[in-house]
């Protein structure tokens, strides 16, 4: 037995098509890209209040601004 090759993987995926449908699919695909794009979102949300409270202990005369 060798394993799944692309051909096995091709026909298992013709199957799931058929089951659920290409609408089901792209639901499903949407779901899961909004929820990733939720979780990048809500880590990203974090970094920034680490580097607001080092920033706060910065003297005000030492702060630049760039143009």
């Amino acid at each position: 037995m060798e394993g799944i090759s692309i051909a096995k993987l091709l026909i298992i995926g013709a199957l799931i098509v058929l089951l659920f449908g290409t609408n089901k699919l792209r639901s499903l695909g949407g779901d899961l890209g909004s929820a990733i794009k939720g979780f990048k979102k809500a880590m990203k949300d974090d970094e920034p209040t680490a580097a607001k409270s080092s920033a706060e202990e910065i003297p005000a005369e030492r702060v630049t601004h760039k143009e």
